[in-house]
């Protein structure tokens, strides 16, 4: 299972719209169907769905046959009808309709007609939307505020954007303005005022005036959370700190950035969680994991989330002791 390399440029958008709303609700499938079920690992929505995606905003996407979305209760408030339905950001989730992407709000009804080719969540007011082969930028009321004009373009962080001219990345500001030149290799999003970037085929950080700030010399990086990051020398993961330097020595054959105070680092084939200390809380004993989010974890003790997790026989959640929330079993 490889974790981190260069970070989706919607990936901390994500995170963040997955863990909010209906927290204590998590999906989980018996025989193999989807349903939700609580912290106590009782099932509150019973199994009926054919996928189902993590709660953002107290909705989640549910589909059958086609997409929808249903409330904590497991009511169906917006009908299933959609291509694809992403997580609700801002009280808006991008949704394909008839080959195209559009927003809904939280009601179910168009707020921005489906127009798009392609279309990312909603971050400090902006989406990432593509038209006729490029990249720009609308509001809530679907007005275009920066032309289409990148090969691609990111979620905004702090008021810059990645995005792509030609063959190198750079940063645009919210107002369309190029704010840090193009010149990277590949470069991933802004946290706790840091980016990772690749020159010369390594990685490196800068800071939000493209001011380098730990020197490109990483095989690979994740993200900053809580002044750690992942960084891979070699074979070998461990973590730095925002001055570049080595935290937690490298050790471990992949690794990920830390999500509610730990962190999934796999060791001889297993996975397992480790502290800002690096010391292993939860031994490493999984096929696969996922991170943390509302105090669980989803982990795999068979071949993996992609086939195992869809028959749901070997797919379960724990807690941050280790203690099975669902057990992967049911």
């Amino acid at each position: 299972m490889k974790t981190c390399k260069l970070i989706s440029l919607f990936t901390l958008t994500v995170l963040a719209t997955a863990s909010v709303g209906a927290a204590t609700l998590f999906p989980v499938v018996v025989g193999g169907k989807w349903g939700f079920a609580d912290n106590s690992g009782k099932l509150v929505v019973n199994p009926q769905f054919e996928k189902a995606e993590p709660f953002a905003e107290n909705l989640a996407a549910v589909r059958l046959d086609k997409w929808g979305f249903v409330d904590a209760t497991g009511n169906l408030s917006i009908n299933p009808q959609f291509q694809h339905a992403g997580s609700f950001s801002g009280g808006l989730a991008a949704v394909e309709f008839g080959n195209h992407y559009g927003y809904i709000g939280t009601d179910g009804k168009y707020v921005v007609n489906p127009q798009f080719d392609e279309a990312g969540p909603f971050t400090e007011g902006l989406a990432a939307v593509k038209l006729a082969s490029h990249w720009g930028f609308i509001d809530k009321t679907g007005k275009i505020t920066i032309n289409p004009q990148f090969d691609e373009a990111g979620a905004f962080f702090g008021g810059l954007a990645v995005v792509k001219l030609g063959s190198v990345y750079g940063y645009v500001d919210t107002a369309g303005k190029i704010a840090i030149n193009p010149q990277f290799e590949k470069a991933g999003v802004f946290s706790e005022k840091l980016a990772a970037v690749r020159m010369d085929h390594h990685w490196g950080f800068i800071d939000p005036t493209g001011k380098i700030v730990i020197n490109p010399q990483f095989d690979e990086v994740g993200y900053f959370v809580k002044g750690l990051a992942p960084a891979r020398l070699g074979k070998l993961w461990g973590y730095v700190d925002a001055t570049g330097h080595f935290a937690i020595n490298p050790q471990f054959s992949e690794a990920a950035s830390f999500s509610e105070g730990l962190a999934r680092v796999e060791l001889a084939s297993r996975w397992g969680y480790v502290d800002a200390q690096g010391k292993f809380v939860i031994n490493p004993q999984f096929n696969e994991a996922a991170d943390f989010s509302n105090g669980r974890a989803r982990v795999s003790l068979g071949s993996g989330f992609n086939g195992a997790f869809t028959g749901g026989r070997r797919v379960g959640y724990v807690d941050t002791a280790g203690k099975y929330v669902w057990n992967p079993n049911k």
